[in-house]
């Protein structure tokens, strides 16, 4: 069975962010809380950024630095060389006991400026908002930062991801999260959603070997679903990768689809490429359509 959501627009998945980024993700129990931010703290250690894990007040940090060490025994180097910042909220705002959002967005524009003094590319910061109750901060002056930060951003040095404990935040608090931040991160690694709509199928994610069936089953669908139309739109600019098998695979079940006068892939220049080399030109009926997509 595949994933469906109402859209995907703004819904990446983690190596998608750029500098300036300001993106929500959701977590829950097991191991989604520790995927997407090793992804996130390795991709900027490599990108040689600065990066400031602000990890959840109650998992030690050495904890933290076992998590990120799975990805690689660098983790504990890149601290000791002072590339990557283990703190917290409470470091963060003091000598201040109480959370404002003035007091914290001064210090995170402070410690963006001494990343670029250090020569660093730009400062990156990871925060779960399990700080909150740590606290004691109020959830409406939290929401309230959340949309009004806009200036942390202005330049592009400075990149935040917010991760939002989906058992302790109320549902209607992380929906309005969710929507709030003008990007939205899959919770996990490898993911496949498909969107289907009147006429198209949107993918976000990653067509691989792991989610090769749920990729199938939606092209089936949707291409069963407007076969009475004749017309389908496969947009593929939110997927991160496409692997051999879900392009091979694309391109076998467009051919067979007679019954459609016309069936457009909307997808990146590097996925394009990819479908050209399967014989993406000798399919009858396929446009490929071209599309920028940033990284």
């Amino acid at each position: 069975m595949h994933d469906r959501q109402t859209g995907c627009a703004g819904l990446i998945p983690v190596q998608r962010l750029r500098p300036g980024d300001h993106a929500f993700v959701g977590y829950g129990v097991g191991e989604s809380r520790w995927q997407v931010l090793t992804a996130y703290v390795w991709l900027g250690l490599a990108r040689h950024e600065k990066v400031m894990v602000l990890a959840d007040p109650d998992v030690p940090q050495q904890e933290v630095l076992t998590r990120l060490d799975t990805y690689g025994p660098q983790a504990a180097a890149a601290r000791a060389r002072g590339q990557l910042v283990l703190s917290s909220m409470r470091e963060v705002i003091r000598p201040d006991l109480a959370f404002t959002m003035d007091r914290q967005t001064a210090r995170l524009s402070e410690e963006t400026a001494r990343a670029l003094r250090e020569g660093y590319t730009g400062l990156r910061a990871f925060i779960d908002m399990r700080w909150v109750p740590d606290l004691g901060a109020d959830v409406a002056g939290v929401v309230h930062r959340e949309t009004h930060v806009e200036h942390l951003f202005a330049g592009r040095a400075y990149t935040e991801v917010c991760a939002y404990d989906r058992d302790w935040f109320a549902p209607e608090v992380v929906e309005a999260m969710h929507d709030a931040h003008p990007r939205r991160l899959h919770d996990y690694l490898g993911v496949l959603l498909s969107i289907p709509d009147d006429d198209a199928v949107r993918f976000a994610g990653d067509a691989d070997l792991t989610t090769l069936d749920q990729f199938r089953t939606a092209l089936t669908e949707g291409l069963a679903q407007s076969a009475d139309r004749g017309h389908l739109l496969l947009d593929l600019t939110h997927l991160h990768f496409l692997g051999l098998h879900c392009a091979f695979d694309l391109l076998r079940q467009v051919q067979l689809a007679t019954d459609h006068k016309r069936i457009e892939i909307r997808c990146s220049v590097l996925h394009a490429g990819i479908l050209r080399k399967l014989g993406a030109a000798s399919v009858p009926r396929l446009t490929l359509s071209e599309v920028r997509v940033g990284c």
